[in-house]
């Protein structure tokens, strides 16, 4: 649970860093409320947050997502690890980003950097983000693209041995295959994962309509050729049509 893991974070840095420990410690004390359901489409500011507020909103999000991310493992999953970690990346000068992974026991981990934490402008951002990365765990994404590289190498190995390569040439064509293999379907999966994080956002009380606006401040990566994500637009899309579904029942 979040407040068995709160005091495993390092004191951030700055002035973010410094007011989010403030509000963690904080967070000790009390339990954290889960939100009100959140009318969809509601409007959201431009105006960054100040940083005591950020760091009030990872806590309140953290809080009210943790549970409901455990349950639809539970739901969804067999025999996979369902007792989520939320950490924040304090490393001074990484960039806003989160991400998934699992410790060495399997404990899955959903990591923040103070970054992308700062970056946010509502709870509703932090929520979605949290929710997308909580499902890549969920629908088993680490284990896929594992696969996905080793059958890349695979291929490419035997493709080059064939061709008479030299130990060498078959070692680099087997680095190749994993490479190209782990994002043959990376894509895919950014999709499913926005589509399993819009279902976790709603059922938790916030609107991921609003959460996924934050697709309109980042890079957009396109339709790159192997790239490992799909283009904004069509994560939009996919945020967009699930909510549908969820508006009708449906799910």
């Amino acid at each position: 649970m979040l407040q068995a893991t709160i005091p495993m974070l390092r004191a951030p840095k700055g002035l973010l860093g410094a007011a989010l420990l403030l509000v963690l410690l904080a967070g000790c004390e009390a339990p954290v409320m889960r939100p009100a359901p959140i009318a969809p489409q509601a409007e959201a500011s431009d105006a960054l947050p100040s940083p005591t507020q950020q760091a009030a909103n990872f806590v309140r999000v953290a809080g009210a997502m943790e549970p409901q991310i455990e349950a639809e493992c539970l739901a969804r999953t067999r025999g996979r690890n369902c007792d989520y970690q939320i950490v924040v990346d304090d490393r001074p000068g990484q960039p806003a980003n989160a991400f998934q992974t699992e410790d060495r026991s399997g404990r899955p981990i959903v990591g923040f950097t103070l970054a992308l934490i700062a970056e946010a402008r509502n709870e509703d951002e932090l929520a979605f983000v949290m929710g997308h990365e909580a499902a890549h765990h969920i629908a088993g994404h680490l284990q896929s693209k594992t696969q996905d590289a080793y059958t890349g190498a695979a291929i490419l190995g035997v493709l080059a041995a064939a061709y008479g390569a030299d130990a060498r040439g078959i070692s680099e064509a087997q680095n190749i295959g994993a490479a190209v293999g782990s994002r043959a379907y990376s894509k895919d999966y950014e999709l499913e994962a926005d589509r399993l994080g819009t279902i976790i956002t709603w059922n938790a009380g916030f609107d991921p309509l609003r959460g996924a606006e934050f697709f309109t401040r980042i890079p957009d990566p396109g339709q790159t050729f192997l790239g490992t994500h799909p283009a904004n637009g069509l994560r939009i899309d996919e945020v967009r049509r699930t909510v549908a579904e969820l508006r009708a029942g449906r799910l």
